[in-house]
């Protein structure tokens, strides 16, 4: 709901920073979201306006209103330099591709270690932990993003702690540092923010109102597991094709160097170095999402889902399963199969 009310002059500010690259969804869901602390819960239970205990700004490099990639108008209240002393600098997400360079960020990124340098939090939903990254501010700590960039983020700076399986990081001098995972995550970033700047019992208030659940199995149980990186090598590209289709035989790694003509030695060496992974990872990345997919849409029972993605010991399965989704197979069932026909 969008309530306006001028916010109260001793609510702390929280800048939420409009970059190029933002996504509308997620920098109007947080200001929204922040904006309703001390707020709404007093009009919907008592039919008048609270007095509103936060006070989110948008800010931009300007000030100027842009249009966002899904053609969205962002309309920034105030450009950085305008912007009151905020208790907390948000980074909602960017659009932008994993591994891309923020080098266009130089402003931005010198106006957030600015506000990290005068004792603000800063706070990233989903990529934005990319601009915390290009700003040298997570080196040598921990951090989350979306799972599917994590690994670029890995990558590109390596001195960074990625925790793929966490939705919700907490990291830094003084836990400074807050970074959510990603989709809808931005939600947790929301409400641990108001705990800690206003109270755990406005935070569960806003829960409340705005029937939130935690993500508090992680963004694990929804990353895709399949490898998206896209190998040059065209040897080793043939035999991603045909384990694709033939996952589930008894020795699908033999199968792979077989087809490669290479030595086992010299295909698990090049194997490794076009994809990231060792072929046995990749074949059990391929046949967890797998079973995925078959949890969801079906009612097999385990060991049966086990034989069909490959593997003849249903405990090794479950085990496996456990640690590389973080949830069990019957529970992964129970969460899923039950959204999917709900969707249906």
């Amino acid at each position: 709901m969008s309530l306006l009310v001028e916010p109260a002059s001793m609510a702390a500010t929280v800048a939420l920073l409009a970059g190029p690259d933002a996504t509308a969804s997620t920098l109007y869901g947080m200001y929204d979201l922040l904006g309703s602390a001390g707020r709404d819960w007093e009009f919907l239970t008592h039919g008048r306006m609270g007095e509103p205990l936060l006070k989110p700004l948008i800010v931009s490099r300007d000030g100027h209103g842009f249009r966002a990639l899904n053609g969205a108008w962002i309309e920034p209240h105030a450009a950085m330099a305008e912007c009151p002393a905020p208790a907390v600098v948000c980074i909602p997400d960017l659009f932008v591709a994993p591994g891309a360079s923020l080098e266009g960020y130089a402003e931005e990124i010198a106006w957030l270690r600015a506000c990290q340098a005068r004792g603000a939090m800063l706070a990233a939903a989903c990529t934005g932990a990319l601009l915390l990254a290009e700003a040298g501010l997570l080196e040598n700590q921990d951090a989350t993003t979306h799972w599917a960039y994590c690994d670029a983020l890995a990558r590109r700076f390596p001195r960074v702690r990625v925790h793929a399986h966490r939705s919700l990081v907490i990291s830094g001098e003084g836990e400074r540092l807050i970074m959510a995972g990603g989709g809808t995550s931005w939600v947790d970033l929301a409400l641990f923010l108001v705990a800690r700047l206003v109270g755990v019992d406005e935070a569960m208030r806003l829960a409340r109102i705005n029937l939130i659940d935690w993500h508090q199995e992680g963004q694990q149980p929804y990353a895709a597991l399949t490898c998206n990186r896209q190998s040059e090598d065209a040897c080793i590209v043939n035999c991603q094709v045909w384990v694709a289709r033939h996952y589930d035989t008894p020795s699908p790694v033999a199968g792979m160097v077989r087809l490669s003509g290479l030595s086992e030695r010299s295909f698990k060496r090049r194997f490794k170095a076009a994809t990231g992974m060792t072929p046995m990872e990749y074949v059990h990345t391929l046949r967890l999402e797998e079973a995925k997919q078959i949890l969801e849409s079906g009612d097999d029972p385990i060991d049966e889902v086990a034989e069909q993605v490959g593997y003849a010991d249903p405990s090794f399965f479950r085990r496996l399963f456990s640690r590389r989704v973080g949830l069990t197979p019957s529970r992964y069932r129970r969460r899923f199969r039950t959204m999917r026909l709900r969707l249906q």
